[in-house]
């Protein structure tokens, strides 16, 4: 079966080809941060209207890269939700029309299952069940994940997501858009020593997370100091240190609850070096896995969506009722819990 997947949520138009005997044929990205750049953030409208232009070029552009025609496609996932109601409203629309004129189904996906479920296309995949932690700019999750369709919530974020939290430090320290990346490559030049933040709900006792409380030790640093591009470094490296301590101590306690020996990491956070090294230190020491997606991947993509439908559809032929979960209809659901998909 090959299926077409349409990724539109936020601001990266998203479009592969996953087929179930052959895998991934082919996906193509575009971002709009070169857009919004000049605004600091996302602007809903523009990104929906650039999701509009985008769409039709990158089909062709899947297509002809896999050497396949549009009758050729067999099923259309699509991003229904959670994200930009407008931007979600594109590629639904989008995908159901094409659906229609091609006579196939048409499936909507939860945003953040396509992202849960990544790791799977990687060379050297998790088996269920694992635990997921789900970091990205508007989510930070850690899940028991059964199966497909099968997700129990143990923690999350109680207020400000860990990639938010990235976005508002870069702001404060006068650094571009997106905020990730950004405070990322600063901390390469950052020392350790020079300042102290707080390890936020660290020993809480439960798997929740909460950022706003990081975020603004940051901005009190940025007062109290006259910071030159040296402090800047050396703040950066803290915060992000504080953020990595603290996503692997819960991440490591939900294993410890969970008695699972296996994490999956996804989301654009995921993307993160730091957060990385020390998943990969601490999971060695007890023995455990970690899993991440391909580095392309780990940003908003069609090929987790893609994917994600494929395995949905699969249980539907099968009779399984999480398989007929999505049933092609056209709405969109900009909030929409991982628990309920």
């Amino acid at each position: 079966m090959l299926v077409l997947g349409i990724e539109t949520s936020c601001d990266e138009t998203g479009v592969a080809l996953h087929d179930t005997g052959r895998g991934l044929l082919a996906h193509a990205v575009h971002t709009q941060v070169a857009m919004h750049e000049a605004y600091g953030g996302v602007v809903p409208e523009l990104a929906s209207r650039d999701h509009i232009r985008r769409l039709v070029p990158l089909l062709d552009r899947v297509l002809a890269e896999a050497g396949l025609g549009r009758r050729d496609i067999d099923a259309i996932g699509y991003t229904a939700g959670p994200g930009l109601a407008g931007a979600l409203l594109v590629g639904a629309s989008f995908a159901e029309s094409l659906a229609l004129a091609l006579g196939i189904p048409a499936l909507p996906v939860h945003h953040l299952e396509g992202h849960l479920l990544s790791p799977l296309l990687s060379g050297t995949p998790p088996e269920f069940p694992f635990v997921a932690l789900l970091v990205s700019g508007g989510h930070t999750q850690l899940m028991r994940v059964a199966d497909v369709g099968d997700y129990e919530l143990l923690g999350e974020s109680l207020d400000d997501a860990a990639g938010e939290a990235f976005d508002k430090t870069a702001k404060l320290l006068g650094l571009g858009y997106p905020g990730g990346p950004a405070v990322a490559a600063l901390a390469e030049a950052g020392r350790p020593g020079r300042f102290s933040l707080p390890r936020p709900m660290l020993g809480s006792g439960d798997l929740n997370f909460s950022f706003s409380g990081l975020k603004t030790a940051v901005l009190t640093a940025v007062r109290q100091h006259a910071l030159d591009e040296a402090g800047k470094a050396d703040l950066a490296w803290e915060f992000q240190e504080a953020v990595a301590e603290v996503l692997t101590g819960k991440a490591l306690a939900a294993l410890d609850r969970t008695g699972l020996a296996q994490l999956v990491v996804a989301g654009g956070v995921g993307a993160n070096r730091r957060l990385r090294a020390r998943l990969d230190e601490a999971t060695a020491r007890r023995g455990c896995r970690v899993f991440y997606p391909e580095l392309a991947l780990c940003t908003d993509n069609g090929a987790m969506i893609a994917y994600c439908a494929a395995r949905r559809l699969a249980r539907r032929q099968a009779g399984d009722a999480a398989g007929r979960a999505g049933t092609g209809a056209f709405a969109i659901r900009p909030r929409w819990p991982l628990a309920e998909a």
